[in-house]
């Protein structure tokens, strides 16, 4: 089977999250099919609501930069699905995602007749089968793998990792995690694992003391990153931050992803790979060339463009700091699109005040929420709609070059704005 074939398939098996299977046997029997490729392989397995993706970043380039061969494997894509299963930092070719991908098909449909199975594993469960094939294939040292929802029935749960980490926890997903941060955060320590340590965020009290159980039920020796390293002499600009993390030593850190909250996700990360013996100067070497597309991306200037996928409340709060911090003073544009089952109210509350131009849309996606229900749902004196993004760009015609455009609200339509836009 081809790429676009395989691509085909797996959307045909319907959008991950409205079909996500929570659970571990249909991932579990399907491993098995395959000779459980994920034994063998040394893990960091990450959980949590915000920075779990950048921090995944980050700690695959620290491992690379140490001279470990890597894999990464986090979600949703942006563009295409290939970036799904990273390799040495590079998305896998398109006739390697292929044939993964035929790879565990076959084992599913093998599986389907002989009555294993009931139905085919579903859009994640089968990528991330198809990540651990890979990772198994091609001898990686290490791999990172991102949790994509919850942690506990994840079907990333299957492995047993070196280390897990957990990055903050906050609000998202109340429909299948639960309605209080103690049970959203009990969701996500389900990675833990007896005799796995951890490395635990900078958390707000009621997750703190939910880790803390947890982990001394589960017999796990939790690292708290604020107790271990700590930022000094921190600038901040538009393009990322510099600081010293200050712990066992002293390492000069350039993050060069956007965002005051980036240092808490590279403090993060700086813990995993001290625990993981990664010495400190590829600690260094590897954050300065970590990328995470699609979180505070400027892609253009005149006028300055930037894509930020901040799709939960804590998302926003965090584009609207970096909004408050350096564009006061400019016109500044929001093109605004959201799914369904996010807060949508909650956000444009923290994110259009500080728009003088704000443009609702909705991404190429059946549980887009409708640009007119925004509008119904957000005061704003200047607020449009617009069908789709394509819409919305033309709408931008009208911004001067020294105006700043933030799309944001959704991973979706930050995909869609970077394959309009990003040559």
């Amino acid at each position: 089977m081809n790429y676009p074939d395989s691509v085909r398939f797996l959307y045909a098996l319907g959008n991950e999250a409205r079909t996500a299977e929570l659970g571990l046997a249909r991932m579990s029997a399907l491993l098995e099919a395959l000779g459980n490729p994920h034994r063998g392989v040394a893990f960091v397995h990450v959980a949590g609501t915000n920075g779990k993706g950048s921090t995944c970043a980050m700690i695959e380039a620290g491992a690379r930069a140490a001279g470990l061969r890597t894999g990464l494997y986090t979600s949703p894509h942006l563009v295409e699905p290939t970036e799904r299963i990273r390799i040495d930092g590079e998305p896998v070719s398109a006739d390697r995602f292929a044939a993964a991908f035929e790879c565990v098909h076959e084992a599913a449909e093998r599986l389907l007749r002989q009555g294993a199975l009931e139905v085919h594993p579903s859009y994640f469960e089968t990528v991330t089968a198809m990540a651990l094939v890979l990772f198994k294939e091609l001898a990686v040292d290490l791999a990172v793998l991102e949790v994509g929802l919850g942690g506990r029935l994840d079907a990333t749960n299957v492995v047993t990792p070196r280390l897990s980490v957990i990055t903050p926890v906050d609000f998202d997903h109340e429909k299948y995690l639960g309605k209080s941060l103690e049970a959203i955060t009990a969701e996500k320590a389900g990675i833990l694992k007896p005799g796995v340590p951890a490395v635990f965020a900078v958390q707000r009290p009621e997750v703190a003391r939910t880790l803390e159980a947890r982990a001394s039920a589960a017999g796990v020796a939790a690292v708290w990153v604020e107790q271990r390293w700590r930022a000094e002499q921190v600038e901040v600009d538009a393009a990322g931050s510099s600081f010293v993390a200050a712990g066992a030593g002293r390492i000069r850190i350039r993050c060069p992803l956007a965002g005051e909250h980036q240092i808490t996700n590279t403090l993060t990360a700086i813990t995993a790979l001290d625990c993981l013996g990664v010495a400190g100067e590829a600690i260094r070497d590897g954050i300065a060339q970590a990328r995470w597309p699609g979180r505070l991306e400027r892609i253009a200037e005149t006028p300055e463009i930037v894509l930020d996928g901040a799709h939960n409340p804590a998302g926003a709060r965090a584009l609207a700091a970096h909004i408050e911090r350096f564009y006061s003073g400019r016109r500044v544009w929001l093109v605004y699109g959201a799914m369904r089952d996010k807060a949508v109210a909650e956000m444009a509350a923290i994110l259009f005040p500080l728009a003088e131009e704000v443009i609702a849309t909705a991404p190429a996606q059946p549980r887009a929420v409708r640009p007119e229900l925004i509008r119904e749902l957000a005061d704003h004196p200047r607020l449009r709609t617009a069908a789709n993004l394509a819409a919305a760009l033309r709408l931008l015609d009208a911004a001067a070059p020294q105006d700043a455009v933030f799309i944001t609200g959704s991973l979706f339509l930050v995909g869609e704005a970077r394959a309009l836009l990003v040559k």
